[in-house]
């Protein structure tokens, strides 16, 4: 894993999108895999600007979201669906048919994650993973548990990630209490991942990410085992971690 510490979160998202810009300028096919929230957004936003100066082109670029909350609809403002084509999809030139996300809504969800699972594998799995980390280290939706979950599936998520995400929900009661997430080996069989994280709730979940045991119960933590992962932190999330990058 390769650290980079940055001085602020617009620093951060800078070199996020320098970084994925290159990545698609050296395979413009690229298969990228993408996280909703707090963290990525700037990251998003600075991708859009790009792409409306012609520093990249998102045209032969397929998505898949990392996952989906069980029980909102794609058009729900709080659906991950929803999030992604307000803040990145609307501002690129990618096809329509290249867009993959699961659907929260389908009859079968059992169905719908073996589905999603064979889509990654169609397409010969993800190029670039984009990922942050939860204030409980869990990425994607794969939460804080005994063991490491490594296919799409079912996650009933956990009362800390509901309260971190109920910020974006007009009543905290609001957010759903199940989830499908991409899992844990379709991450590590990524052949990059650049991971986010930002701000001074994240710091003692980087640290376990970074310092602490490979652990499930530290789901972030397993990211040590892949061969080629950039972490990009602010200070404030690696205050634990101290001023020195890693090689």
């Amino acid at each position: 894993m390769k650290v980079r510490i940055n001085d602020s979160y617009e620093e951060l998202s800078e070199a996020a999108a320098e970084f994925v810009i290159n990545h698609i300028a050296y395979k413009p096919n690229s298969v990228l895999g993408l996280a909703a929230g707090g963290t990525p957004l700037l990251l998003y936003k600075l991708l859009g600007d790009a792409c409306k100066e012609g520093r990249v082109d998102f045209s032969r670029v397929r998505t898949f979201n990392l996952d989906e909350y069980i029980g909102l609809p794609t058009d729900h403002p709080q659906s991950y669906r929803y999030f992604m084509q307000k803040n990145l999809f609307d501002h690129i030139n990618i096809r329509d048919e290249n867009i993959m996300s699961p659907d929260g809504m389908a009859d079968d969800i059992a169905l719908e994650c073996g589905r999603y699972r064979a889509a990654i594998e169609a397409v010969g799995g993800i190029d670039l993973m984009i990922l942050g980390i939860g204030p409980n280290a869990h990425i994607g939706f794969n939460e804080p548990g005994n063991c490491f979950v490594p296919d799409t599936h079912v996650v009933e998520l956990s009362e800390a990630t509901r309260q971190a995400n109920a910020r974006f929900f007009t009543k905290p009661e609001e957010p759903p209490h199940w989830a499908i997430s991409v899992g844990v080996r379709e991450i590590m069989f990524s052949q990059n991942i650049l991971l986010l994280a930002s701000g001074a709730g994240k710091t003692q979940a980087l640290w376990q990410a970074v310092r602490g045991d490979i652990t499930p119960e530290a789901p972030a933590s397993i990211l040590r085992l892949h061969r080629n992962v950039l972490l990009l932190a602010d200070h404030a999330a690696a205050a634990r971690l101290g001023d020195k990058e890693d090689e």
